[in-house]
């Protein structure tokens, strides 16, 4: 009895020596977010800048891969528009046009200096054939209302290019110069990879040898109720973007009538099937590591409860939270590289067993691993029988940009000045942009803008009822305005 006495007294005093430990790294790890002082107020014309943005989103600058000249006519129409809508930044910035693309240069006071570079796009993706009806308003008609700027590319990617515009033509009027030389960089090919646009900028600017601190595009944004278990908006700034990759399986069979089947480990198809099957249930690990690992940590002082706690102790807690956040998509994501099943193709009549059978599977690969250790992988998961090979635009994960560096922590000032309720913390870009064409130029490259999402826009991103509301937009230029004041401003 006395024995159980010690056991149970033993247990007891591990265990509030493990909540004392849980509670002491818990109210150690106190708040990441800066305190800075309020930007000074800046009165934007926000129906001023709506209606701008709906003039730009009339244009129907959709690109294609395989014809460089389509829908020539709309990017010229919307490059003329430009000039007449934002004179003083076509008198006084030099402007080149690049195949279709625009390259802005506003030469700084301090040639020593290393220049900024700010991304936006001009293409936009098509509308799905047949969804016109479903939208609110057209979809190129540019409408202002309730609100908000309804159309394609309001969100992707037109906003920012016409809140930089606004942000320079009213440093223009004030009579601001930047230290640093300022690139505006408007491709118009990055919905079909940049390689027209982005990459020919960003060559260009390397002949000069350019030297740039730091590179800012679309990507991530402002998440409102995004964040499970932190109630104020987050500001996730992209740091790094994931790889991609596309791999094509091809499988050959038994063929014959269908009346007569083989085993299906002689068919085509059966080969095929059983290949994406090994694939999609053997996944690739997920892991609380790299940029995932410091996001989590950074928002964790931000919450309450038993998920701070949990976050603050990844030491302890680290598997739980793994399996909690691989149970959904969006989560999911950063925390692996990831596997889609995407085209499946055999046969071309219902009696009839195809003797070939093929199938194309993305993947988005994690930084830290390569497309070369994907490739190896999915050889080695789809067993004998399969042909893989690459398909082309494979792209390697970008290098993940450090958090330490003046440039971000620039970022970090400027929004935290402008709204102190942001959360502000680094992230993962799990889809691609046209940053990932200017690594070469400087390692610190970022993907956001501080565009406000909720959980029910995130459909909208080359979807049905793209918009953005005019306040929103108001912010756009605000962040804009204020990121290149600061750049004359002293680092902290």
């Amino acid at each position: 009895m006395r024995s159980l006495k010690r056991v149970l007294v033993v247990l007891a005093v591990l265990v509030l020596l493990l909540a004392a430990i849980l509670a002491a790294n818990t109210l150690r790890q106190g708040s990441r977010q800066l305190a800075v002082p309020p930007a000074p107020p800046l009165a934007v014309d926000a129906n001023a800048v709506a209606d701008k943005l709906a003039g730009a989103v009339r244009f129907q600058t959709v690109a294609s891969q395989a014809d460089p000249q389509a829908n020539a006519d709309q990017f010229r129409a919307l490059h003329a528009w430009l000039q007449e809508r934002f004179p003083r930044v076509h008198a006084s910035l030099q402007r080149e046009v690049i195949g279709l693309s625009l390259l802005y240069t506003w030469p700084g006071t301090d040639p020593e200096a290393r220049s900024v570079a700010l991304l936006a796009h001009q293409d936009v993706v098509p509308v799905e054939p047949a969804t016109e009806s479903q939208w609110k308003h057209p979809p190129f008609s540019g409408t202002v209302g309730e609100g908000f700027v309804w159309g394609r590319g309001t969100w992707d990617d037109k906003a920012n290019i016409v809140a930089q515009l606004e942000a320079v033509e009213m440093l223009l009027a004030a009579g601001f110069q930047p230290r640093q030389t300022v690139y505006l960089a408007f491709g118009a090919d990055e919905e079909v990879g940049g390689l027209r646009g982005a990459q020919q900028i960003a060559r260009l600017l390397q002949e000069r040898q350019a030297r740039l601190e730091f590179v800012l595009d679309e990507g991530m944004f402002i998440g409102e109720g995004l964040v499970p278990g932190v109630a104020r908006p987050v500001a996730l700034i992209g740091v790094a973007e994931k790889g991609y990759l596309s791999v094509t399986l091809k499988t050959r069979g038994v063929a014959g009538h269908s009346s007569a089947p083989p085993a299906a480990a002689q068919t085509a198809v059966g080969l095929l099937n059983a290949a994406l099957r090994r694939l999609e249930e053997d996944p690739f690990p997920a892991g609380l590591q790299g940029v995932a690992r410091e996001m989590f940590e950074t928002v964790a002082p931000e919450m309450q409860g038993f998920q701070r706690v949990a976050l603050s102790n990844l030491w302890l807690f680290g598997p739980l939270v793994t399996r909690q956040l691989e149970r959904a998509a969006s989560s999911n994501t950063v925390l692996r590289t990831t596997t889609a099943v995407t085209i499946v193709r055999a046969g071309t009549k219902e009696n009839v067993i195809p003797a070939q059978a093929e199938a194309v599977v993305n993947f988005r690969i994690l930084p830290g691993e390569t497309r070369a250790s994907v490739l190896a992988a999915v050889r080695g998961k789809v067993g004998p029988g399969v042909e893989v090979s690459e398909l082309p635009g494979a792209v390697e994960p970008s290098p993940i940009a450090p958090t330490g560096a003046p440039s971000f922590q620039l970022l970090n000032r400027t929004l935290r000045s402008l709204d102190p309720q942001l959360v502000v913390t680094p992230a993962l870009f799990v889809a691609a942009a046209d940053a990932h064409h200017f690594v070469g130029l400087t390692e610190n490259v970022y993907r956001f803008s501080p565009v406000r999402v909720q959980a029910a826009d995130l459909p909208r991103l080359h979807g049905t009822n793209e918009r953005i509301a005019v306040a929103n937009l108001a912010e756009l230029v605000r962040f804009y305005h204020q990121l290149l004041r600061n750049l004359n401003a002293p680092t902290a």
